[in-house]
């Protein structure tokens, strides 16, 4: 088991496992895709805040 880390192998099957059981292997795919596209929307949100950030700093100096 991982302990404040990320999973391995094994603990992955396992997630995978439970993702199938509770979702159903037809769901899957769709939940996948609204991740993905759930955390570009973050990393471009971020990108933004860090673009404002830098301006800022520049500003203020």
């Amino acid at each position: 088991m991982f302990v404040g880390g990320l999973p391995g192998g094994p603990e992955m099957l396992v997630i995978l496992l439970l993702a199938v059981l509770l979702f159903g292997a037809n769901k899957i795919p769709k939940l996948a895709r609204s991740s993905g596209q759930a955390i570009g929307e973050f990393k471009k949100g971020r990108e933004e805040l860090e673009e404002e950030l830098k301006e800022s700093a520049s500003e203020s100096e």
